[in-house]
């Protein structure tokens, strides 16, 4: 059995999400719940549950609130916590970006169980606060031109800059990190969801299984079928469908 507490303001919310759990997810047994910050404190400061399941914006402030406030008196919490958040456009790239487990409201029954499968592989692991700092650094800024990223790997949390990504690699559906001055890093996501977050940060998707920086392109080279030499000296094909757009993308630099 793993035991969690809700933390939402909305009662419809709080009876929904137990009645998903309780048709999908048996063994996640919520224990108790509270509805603000005062209270959602109160709660965590008495109780012990493997996960928490917490409102980003309470009627009295924040779930970053209950956090920090909960860390001046017991410390950091070790439990697994998923995020509930309204539908808005910078703050689902700021979960993205940070690495964490989040659920969009209304609560989608298909997401909750890709993000059920994904508690039941934490529990237990403890949290890096580091992407959670992060994710509270994008969310306070309401924008969505982030600077740093999270990756989790099968050993914890790394934390890098955007600009530092040279490249990225899909290698079936995970996908290889190309870093500067770092040694690669495999994640467990397929190159699209990053292509997605990152294309607005000058990359380029040239081919079916590689993501570019634009900023480490040292050269273009028509022969071979076409392919370019990244600052890592690596030479990576271009799709066919894809050299007219990345020769306009060079004139532009």
């Amino acid at each position: 059995m793993i035991t969690a507490v809700l933390i939402d303001d909305d009662q419809h919310l709080r009876t929904g999400l137990k009645a998903l759990l309780e048709r999908y997810a048996g063994d996640i047994h919520i224990i108790s719940e509270a509805e603000s910050v005062k209270t959602g404190v109160a709660l965590l400061e008495k109780t012990q549950p493997q996960v928490i399941f917490l409102d980003i914006h309470l009627s009295d402030g924040t779930g970053f609130d209950i956090l920090e406030q909960l860390a001046k008196t017991k410390g950091k919490t070790t439990a697994h916590i998923v995020f509930i958040t309204a539908h808005e456009q910078y703050a689902v790239k700021a979960f993205k970006f940070s690495a964490l487990d989040f659920l969009l409201k209304p609560v989608d029954p298909e997401e909750l169980q890709h993000t059920i499968a994904k508690i039941k592989e934490a529990v237990g692991k403890g949290n890096s606060f580091e992407h959670i700092d992060l994710l509270l650094e994008n969310i306070r800024k309401k924008v969505d031109n982030f600077k740093r990223i999270a990756l989790s790997t099968s050993d914890g949390i790394h934390l890098f800059e955007v600009s530092d990504i040279i490249r990225c690699e899909a290698k079936a559906n995970y996908t290889e990190f190309f870093i500067k001055n770092h040694k690669p890093v495999l994640i467990s996501k397929t190159l699209k969801e990053y292509e997605e977050l990152l294309t607005e940060h000058g990359f380029e998707r040239i081919h079916q299984s590689h993501l570019i920086n634009l900023s480490y392109l040292k050269s273009y080279i028509k022969s071979d079928g076409g392919y370019v030499i990244m600052a890592d000296n690596t030479h990576i094909p271009i799709a066919q469908s894809k050299k007219e757009r990345l020769q306009e993308l060079i004139k532009a630099l």
